[in-house]
């Protein structure tokens, strides 16, 4: 008989955080409270850093927790299981997931295939960048200031899509508009195909291959150019990553930098917008912490900052007049 092959050193590893977790909980944990109190208790003693889709250790307990064990995402609900005793098999999972997320240091979303922007939910894996954006502020609640009427059929481009949330939200946003979606990672429109045939856009979302908006095809492209670009860009700078978290790192690292400066990308789509919008078009881009070097590149051009809950104010609203008068 062939002798049975070892698992791969990081499924050995994985393995046996699994157990270590088994061993101290056996006997002790009983309720789906015990587990949560467990493993806040446990992500907090690893520092473990969150930003990814839970802000504290308890949410991403609860978030992790009710994917192990299959709880609908309503609160009312989780809070009538949590004097409920756990079966073997049930504390088994658990001891799975947070020993991948405690010591493997995954990001919860990867672990669970799924990331939310408000209530709508996004298929996810190591592909690509965890959902984050102040762009769940602005669409649609501001965007209409801007446009005017949502409902009008137009088109529309969102660059480096990434999974495709935000092509998808501006099209339940604007149920007349065409969408061309674009990411220079192949992989990364994979799972960007699996959202949109999720929420049935196929036929108003269109993938593209693309750097930026350079590789789409022409007979994609609007006549009359595009009434929105929107983009949430890579736009850290490539030494950021050695100080990054290491959740952060399990990321693809094209989709959180952009050059020395975190620029490269946001110059591109400068200039691709000069050619590409249309007359009265606007241009939405999410620039993190890049607000004051991009005012002092580009002088000439207006920006609008447009306003967040945090006060953070990091989306830009251009308009397509003062981009071709300036660039």
């Amino acid at each position: 008989m062939p002798k049975k092959k070892s698992p791969p050193a990081p499924v050995r590893k994985a393995n046996d955080n699994a157990a270590r977790i088994a061993r101290e909980t056996k006997g002790r944990l009983f309720t789906l409270r015990d587990w949560l109190r467990y493993a806040t208790s446990l992500f907090n003693a690893q520092k473990l850093f969150f930003g990814q889709g839970a802000p504290d250790a308890t949410a991403e307990a609860v978030w992790l927790l009710r994917h192990a064990l299959h709880l609908p995402r309503n609160d009312e609900l989780w809070a009538q299981f949590l004097d409920a005793r756990l079966t073997e098999d049930e504390a088994a999972a658990l001891c799975e997931v947070l020993a991948r997320r405690a010591f493997g240091r995954e990001p919860a979303a990867y672990i669970t295939g799924e990331a939310w922007l408000g209530e709508h939910s996004f298929r996810v894996d190591p592909r690509v960048i965890i959902p984050r954006s102040y762009f769940l502020e602005i669409i649609p609640g501001q965007l209409q200031d801007w446009l005017g009427d949502v409902d009008a059929p137009m088109r529309a481009a969102d660059v480096c899509t990434g999974s495709g949330c935000l092509a998808i939200l501006l099209a339940l946003a604007c149920p007349e508009t065409v969408i061309d979606a674009t990411d220079l990672s192949t992989a990364a429109l994979e799972v960007a195909a699996l959202n949109v045939a999720d929420y049935g856009l196929r036929d108003r979302i269109h993938l593209h291959r693309a750097d930026v908006l350079e590789g789409v095809p022409p007979d994609s492209l609007p006549a009359g150019g595009y009434d929105i670009i929107l983009c949430n860009p890579p736009y850290e700078p490539e030494d950021v990553l050695k100080n990054l978290p290491e959740e952060f790192r399990k990321e693809p690292p094209q989709a959180l930098v952009s050059g020395p400066e975190g620029m490269d990308v946001i110059r591109r789509l400068l200039a691709q917008s000069t050619r590409l919008l249309a007359p009265n078009g606007i241009l939405l881009i999410e620039v993190g912490g890049l607000r004051e070097k991009l005012e002092a590149e580009y002088p000439a051009l207006e920006f609008n900052w447009l306003p967040t809950h945090d006060a953070s104010d990091c989306i830009a609203l251009l308009h397509a007049t003062n981009l071709r008068a300036t660039l």
